[in-house]
This record gives structure tokens, C-alpha cells and sequence, in this order.
């Protein structure tokens, strides 16, 4: 997990600020949009490359009752590292044969099966720990990836109910996930729907009484509250950013982005027309200007792809990537201008000080923001600011946590 220091000692080469301000606003503005469902807020991938232990440290403190993470590893790291409150529950779901069952087990993590595999690996280890365990039942209900599917759900109920009745398993919940929530009218969206209540009706007619049910990710969160249920799963949406433009903006949703991220400037030089940039000479200068060098590159996570399109900005003005993106740095041209080195380079952030967003980055690149966030790898220090509540934060008024 990528933990740094709330301020840096030395100056840095690139950073990646998060804002655990706007995070915690973000968690009361997603529990108003869903008030009769819980909210869990997902944190795989070192909670979408912010920070796993102090995003989700503060999702709690907004309100978060549920966390989730893809890999049972990302769980345990969690209850182990993370000093959350015994009541928090933590829910993974990308299991593989002879995964760590007994310590999920024993650590009181809510597990995912979609088959009987799956479920009898844990049933094994919830014996050998000598207590129960936490089980959800997965249905694909059309996503047609991980879960179980209508032809084989009822052998699975029906096993469930067995491990149940044996005192070696609890069926905490059932759930799904949608395909397409993030295209507002696709058909494939009632369908799913349809089938969830299907399989929720019968496996509740053979007696399982779970916890909660969800099938809301973060589209669903935003846009359909008959998809609500009992709990919420909000991943892209807590960190600030729209899970699909054809949604509407993060702002239109009442939510800020988290991560800012900034670099220095390590070089600025004079050049003459028709100089060449970077490998390929992809650029070539169209007169004589001035070059700022960028020192991160695909290696930190700035992908490749947005050579010629990533926008940055410096000194106030939007820049572009001249040419290709290299591993450690990429060059843009200044035009003329005359910035220090050291001077700061902002990728992407909220926008409020009018510098590139996550989603600009995404359209550049012809990907998605969750991609770019996730993506910025660990030789980018993560620096976190407003790490304690402070008075009324952005966000904040009598209807947030309503």
C-alpha cells in the first residue's frame, strides 16, 4: 500500500495530493443519493491507486459501514493494517483454488462464492478455524464474468443452506453486478434487474435470510435507486469522478475529484524551429520556442497512449504532450514562455484552478478515468491532505447524511 507522509521534507519530483476532504464529502453525498442503503465503500486496487488504509479510514468516518476490495489479500491487508472499527465489514470477491479461506475466515471478512467450489473450499476452512463463515452468494444475472449462473443457482442455495444448517457457514448476502449501468436506457439494465429479483425471490423461498442485497455499483448509485436495495457499492464515484460522461460530469453529481497530480519542471531550454522531440521525432518544432520537461512518464503511470494529446498545465496555460511519452518524462512545448525549473506542472485535478482533469487525461488517451487514477504507479508519493474532519468540510449541510 502507497502511504506517504502528509507533508513531504524535500521537495518532490511528482506527487499525487488526495484530498481526504473531498473524499469524505463525496461518501455523505453518495449515502444521501441512496438513503435506505448502506454504503460500502471500494477500495481494490490501493482504493484506485489514492490509497487504500487512509481512504478507506476516512469513507468510514463519512459514514462507510461496508468496504470491498477485489482480492482477499487487499481484505486482510486491510483489517490487519488499518485500525477500523470491529463493526466495519470488509467484503472481497476475486477468488482462485486455494486461496487464503482460513484467514479470511478468521479475520471475519465477508466472502464471495459464484460455485460450488468456491463454496466448499470455505466450508473447509471455516471448520478447520472452528467457527463460521461470512458468505455472499453471487449471481450473474448477465455481466458474464465471476458469479453464478440461473441454471446452477439453485444447486448452489440449496448447498449454501446446507453449510448453514451445519453451523459452518452465514449467508450474509446476495448480490450482482450490472454490465451497462453506466449507459443511462441500455436494455441489458432492466433485464438484470429482472433476474436479480428472480434469483433473490427463490433462494429467500428456500429460507436464506441474508444481511443485505446489492447489485448498485457506482452508475447505479447515481442514476438508479430501484437498484438500491440494501447496500450500495461506490468505487469510482467516492474518489470524485464520473463513471461515465454520458452520465454527466462529476459536478453534476455533487462530487470532486481527489487526486491531484503535479510535477516539476526538471528542464526548461531554448530551441530553433524544426527541432525533433522525444523518440521518433513525432514533433517537430514549428518555430522557435521554449521546452519544459515533465519528469514522470509511462512508468509512473502516464500513459502512452495520450502522446501528442496529454494536456498539462504550467504557468497557467494548458500545454500538450510534444511527442512521444517516454518511461520517465515527456517534453511539452512552452511556446515562447520562460518558466523556472522547478516550476509545477499539474497533470490533472479538480479543475478549479482551470488544470486538466482525470477525464481529459482518459479522453486523450482513448481509456477511461478510472484507468488513469489507477494507473499512477509507486514511484509517484502519494501526499495526503486534510486528513482530520475539521469544522463543516465541503459537502457538508443538514441533508448530507439523511
Amino acid at each position: 500500500m502507497r502511504e506517504t507522509a502528509t507533508a513531504p521534507t524535500a521537495p518532490l519530483r511528482a506527487r499525487a495530493e488526495i484530498d481526504l476532504a473531498a473524499l469524505r464529502a463525496n461518501a455523505r453525498t453518495l449515502r444521501a443519493l441512496a438513503p435506505g442503503a448502506a454504503l460500502m465503500a471500494v477500495v481494490k486496487s490501493d482504493a484506485y491507486g489514492h490509497g487504500a488504509v487512509r481512504c478507506a479510514r476516512a469513507a468510514v468516518e463519512a459514514g462507510a459501514s461496508w468496504l470491498g476490495t477485489a482480492t482477499p489479500e487487499e481484505a486482510l491487508a486491510l483489517r490487519a493494517d488499518a485500525g477500523l472499527p470491529a463493526d466495519v465489514r470488509i467484503m472481497c470477491w476475486l477468488w482462485t483454488p486455494g486461496g487464503p479461506w482460513r484467514e479470511a475466515v478468521e479475520a471475519g471478512l465477508d466472502v464471495s462464492v459464484s460455485g460450488l467450489w468456491a463454496l466448499r473450499e470455505v466450508t473447509e476452512a471455516a471448520r478447520a478455524a472452528g467457527r463460521h463463515a461470512r458468505v455472499q452468494l453471487k449471481a450473474d444475472t448477465g455481466l458474464g464474468r465471476n458469479g453464478c449462473q440461473p441454471a446452477d443457482w439453485p444447486e448452489l442455495v440449496r448447498e449454501a443452506l446446507r453449510a448453514e444448517a451445519a453451523g459452518l457457514v452465514r449467508i450474509t448476502g446476495l448480490w450482482s453486478h450490472f454490465a451497462c449501468a453506466d449507459e443511462p436506457g441500455h436494455p441489458s439494465i432492466a433485464a438484470q434487474l429482472t433476474l436479480f429479483h428472480e434469483m433473490l425471490g427463490y433462494a429467500e423461498e428456500q429460507g436464506v435470510r441474508p444481511e443485505v442485497r446489492h447489485i448498485a455499483n457506482s452508475p447505479a448509485t447515481l442514476t438508479l435507486p430501484e437498484a438500491h436495495f440494501d447496500l450500495v457499492r461506490t468505487g469510482i464515484a467516492l474518489y470524485g469522478l464520473s463513471p461515465s460522461p454520458e452520465l454527466g460530469s462529476a459536478a453534476d453529481f455533487g462530487l470532486r475529484p481527489v487526486m491531484t497530480l503535479s510535477a516539476s519542471l526538471a528542464l526548461v531550454k531554448h530551441v530553433p524551429g524544426g527541432h525533433g522531440v522525444s523518440y521518433g521525432h513525432h514533433y517537430v518544432t514549428p518555430g522557435e520556442t521554449t521546452l519544459g520537461l515533465v519528469p514522470v512518464g509511462y512508468a509512473d503511470g502516464i500513459p502512452r497512449h495520450a502522446s501528442g494529446t496529454g494536456p498539462v498545465l504550467v504557468g497557467g496555460k494548458w500545454r500538450t504532450a510534444a511527442g512521444r511519452i517516454a518511461m520517465d518524462q515527456f517534453v511539452v512545448d512552452l511556446g515562447g514562455d520562460e518558466p523556472e525549473v522547478g516550476a509545477e506542472a499539474v497533470l490533472f485535478g479538480p479543475g478549479d484552478r482551470g488544470e486538466p482533469t482525470a477525464e481529459d487525461w482518459a479522453q486523450a488517451a482513448g481509456t477511461i478515468a478510472y484507468e488513469i487514477v489507477t494507473r499512477i504507479g509507486t514511484r509517484v508519493p502519494r501526499v495526503y491532505v486534510n486528513e482530520e474532519p475539521s469544522g463543516q468540510e465541503p459537502g457538508d449541510g443538514p441533508e448530507a447524511g439523511d
